[in-house]
């Protein structure tokens, strides 16, 4: 693999010697940085940093040089929740929303993930890769070099299993850091309505022990929330996923005050995500865990929904990160920059709240933060250059347009 030398950078953003897992409280608005700086990689990896005036002592024989004058490099984005992998859009439910259904109005009536479902049974496993990998690619262009995916658009076992394959395929061809989380529990078939225990039996006694057997995903999630997965339902499965090594990660309090959030950090969950509801028991309760609150404001943004209290989580001491949920129904859209906009924009974040949310917070969120989010010798080259941008301010300032011009992702240009 050829050495890479990026010289002449405005700003090398997220420089950390010594980083830790994840950022927290005030520590967020914390974004150590080198002016008139150069990166050096090597072997895929962040191999030395340091600023042009001592470029020469450092001996170096890169392969490639690239010149960023007038340019920032920070970390490439972290995605930590999507469900990126589906059979269909669904932009007829989009205009339900706009004459005034609620998302949970329109679940009651067999549509939001139920008509995903029905679609996944007519899309091949080969399918499912060939449309996926174009929203890698678009995500990618916008600067994201690591995302989780989930399942939860099958519904049954062996459609649950298409999807984890198709995600396992997709580790193979994409250079983007992948994780695969298994979201059986991602609603109640219209077949088990009324009687969902039975559903979750088949979740429990069917779906996890075949996913674990074939390591198709590091994670499992619920969806524990009003007219969905009850905080027992939850319970059941994360106790079920955790003995076969399943990670918890929740989606919790989206749709009111559910429980989500404490069973989160009861079972030890890496995050719990959502959160529009969250008041002072669970930002208590997120005070005492490991566990990664995370926000996903393009839901909230595209379903008209309350925001969820950032800024009172920040004050509070919480570490916060930002994903963008991208999916057919609710966030159709995986530009981590734009999350990065609105985390300041709709939430209040500072801009250098709002690139630790999108950055390092977001790789602990996908327990990556030991080889991604920051600029350390050692961890994965996972970086993102600039345009020709002011300052870090202007990222999230000037919205809508895509200011990175070159993404390198595993130590090369891509």
């Amino acid at each position: 693999m050829p050495t890479l030398l990026i010289e002449n950078i405005k700003k090398l953003v997220l420089t950390e010697e010594n980083p830790k897992t994840k950022k927290s409280g005030k520590e967020m608005s914390k974004l150590p940085s080198k002016e008139n700086a150069w990166l050096f990689l090597k072997d895929g990896k962040i191999a030395n940093y340091g600023t042009m005036p001592d470029l020469s002592n450092a001996n170096l024989r890169p392969d490639k040089t690239i010149d960023a004058t007038g340019k920032m490099v920070l970390p490439a984005f972290c995605d930590s929740h999507t469900h990126l992998v589906y059979p269909a859009s669904r932009e007829i439910e989009y205009v339900d929303k706009i004459k005034g259904l609620s998302y949970e109005e329109i679940a009651k009536r067999g549509g939001g993930i139920l008509n995903s479902a029905k679609k996944m049974k007519q899309t091949t496993v080969a399918e499912l890769v060939d449309s996926a990998l174009e929203r890698l690619e678009e995500i990618k262009i916008f600067g994201t070099g690591a995302v989780e995916i989930k399942s939860g658009y099958g519904l049954d076992t062996e459609q649950e299993l298409k999807m984890l394959y198709a995600i396992r395929k997709l580790k193979e061809l994409s250079p983007l850091t992948i994780k695969a989380t298994f979201l059986g529990a991602h609603s109640i078939p219209a077949e088990y309505r009324g009687k969902q225990e039975e559903y979750v039996d088949i979740v429990i006694n069917e779906m996890i022990p075949v996913v674990a057997s074939e390591g198709l995903a590091e994670y499992i999630d619920v969806f524990c929330d009003k007219g969905f997965f009850t905080v027992e339902d939850t319970e059941r499965i994360l106790m079920a996923g955790l003995k076969y090594g399943l990670i918890p990660k929740i989606h919790a309090n989206e749709l009111d005050f559910s429980g989500g959030i404490q069973v989160g950090v009861k079972y030890g969950a890496l995050s719990v995500d959502h959160l529009e509801y969250t008041g002072d028991a669970e930002i208590a309760s997120l005070l005492n865990s490991d566990t990664m609150p995370t926000i996903l404001p393009g839901a909230a943004f595209f379903l008209n929904m309350p925001y969820a209290p950032a800024r009172k989580m920040i004050d509070a001491g919480l570490p916060v990160a930002m994903a963008t949920d991208f999916n057919p129904g609710s966030s159709p859209s995986g530009n981590m920059q734009l999350i990065l906009s609105m985390a300041s924009i709709l939430y209040r974040l500072t801009p250098e709240e709002a690139v630790n949310a999108c950055t390092i917070n977001a790789a602990y969120a996908m327990g990556l933060s030991e080889e991604l989010g920051t600029i350390t010798v050692g961890k994965k080259a996972n970086v993102i250059i600039t345009k020709e941008i002011p300052t870090v301010e202007y990222l999230p300032y000037y919205y809508g347009s895509n200011k990175v011009e070159t993404v390198i992702l595993n130590g090369e240009v891509v």
